[in-house]
């Protein structure tokens, strides 16, 4: 009967033991279930939003997209894609002609992303310089990365601090403060024609990305799920 009792005793211990373990799944799969669906709200808000902004930048700059050699990206970006236009040979110094071309964009732009539909839900204003993986002819593939890597921040540098200071924005410079970044990309994101071959034209660039706090908010869930 000795025997017995003990046998009883770890058979309920294991069957504790399996309750508990049963109640940690069920309140994980819960929480799982609960943040996977925090994850599709915030993602129908977030595409929702970048909607809403394309619309809105493509009604203001629909009419000076083609002159300006810009486009409009699906999340919103507005792309200056006319490296001729842009800046000097190997230099941040911006051409005359791209100094125009801000001068006209920029507070337009900034109108559009300060209305109260979408200020409150950005949380970077990105300013992208882009560049080819070209370099001088007997440079290292670091070498060339390393070099376009200062020359593309120096020319984000050159536009933000062009933009930053305009008259126009003048209003808005507190927030801007807040929000406008100038980031240097290097070839990190080179663009590639349909065979698959760096387009070297197209991948010298200039970008103003948007970045929302809705995607804030997701990597914030999925860095907490991490810690479960």
């Amino acid at each position: 009967m000795r025997a017995g009792k003990e046998w009883m005793s770890i058979a309920d211990m294991m069957a504790g033991l399996m309750m508990v373990f049963m109640f940690i799944a069920v309140v994980f799969m819960i929480t799982m279930e609960r943040e996977n669906k925090a994850i599709r709200d915030i993602a129908l808000t977030y595409e929702n939003s970048k909607s809403a902004l394309r619309a809105q930048l493509e009604a203001e700059f629909e009419s000076d997209l083609d002159r300006w050699g810009a486009e409009i990206l699906e999340d919103g970006t507005v792309r200056f894609k006319e490296p001729d236009v842009l800046f000097a040979r190997s230099s941040a110094a911006m051409k005359p002609q791209f100094l125009a071309i801000l001068d006209d964009f920029f507070p337009r732009y900034v109108t559009v992303l300060s209305s109260g539909q979408f200020r409150n839900e950005i949380d970077e204003l990105r300013i992208e310089g882009h560049t080819s993986s070209i370099w001088r002819r007997q440079s290292t593939p670091e070498e060339a990365y390393l070099a376009n890597a200062k020359l593309s921040q120096a020319r984000s540098l050159s536009v933000l601090g062009y933009v930053y200071l305009l008259p126009s924005v003048e209003e808005e410079r507190d927030w801007l403060t807040t929000v406008v970044r100038a980031n240097g990309v290097s070839f990190a994101r080179r663009l590639y024609d349909e065979n698959g071959v760096e387009d070297l034209a197209r991948s010298r660039r200039v970008e103003f990305r948007v970045v929302t706090k809705a995607e804030e908010k997701i990597y914030t869930i999925l860095e907490a799920s991490r810690g479960l």
